[in-house]
């Protein structure tokens, strides 16, 4: 039998449906998304947006690359260009997004939950290590994902 993903803090809830936002949506967000449509298929509605419109970052498309998965496609959003919030789920990625999300679902029946990750894009040094970070990024956000909803 297939079920949605459940959040283990809530066991009873199925998660169906969650949306990640961090401050470009060309980073954080769009990786976070592509890896619950890998790891959960069609078990889980999941989308990305942003704050602010940037262009997909290189480094996260190679270090995605490098796992079988394409952010070729990805086209940056804004949380304004979302039809609706009605998400089980959102989950921020900066502190940004997490100040502008709690402002618009004020007063919505929404969970909103912070998760602090780090701006690859601030890395400094050799394609290597800014390279690392992006892979520290996606690792990270992989393991965060997987402990958040089983399957």
């Amino acid at each position: 039998m297939n079920t949605a993903p459940s959040n283990p803090d809530d066991t009873n809830k199925p998660i169906t449906s969650v949306l990640f936002v961090c401050t470009m949506n060309s980073i954080r967000s769009p990786m976070a998304e592509q890896l619950v449509k890998d790891i959960y298929g069609t078990k889980m509605y999941c989308d990305s947006a942003g704050t602010s419109r940037g262009d997909t970052d290189g480094f996260a498309l190679a270090v995605m690359a490098e796992r079988g998965l394409s952010l070729e496609n990805h086209k940056s959003k804004l949380i304004d260009d979302l039809e609706d919030l009605y998400f089980d789920l959102i989950i921020t990625l900066s502190p940004q997004a997490h100040h502008k999300m709690l402002d618009l679902t004020s007063g919505e029946f929404v969970e909103v939950e912070y998760w602090p990750t780090m701006d690859p894009s601030t890395i400094a040094g050799s394609r290597e290590q800014v390279l690392g970070g992006y892979r520290q990024l996606r690792d990270g956000l992989e393991a965060r994902i997987r402990a958040k909803f089983t399957k």
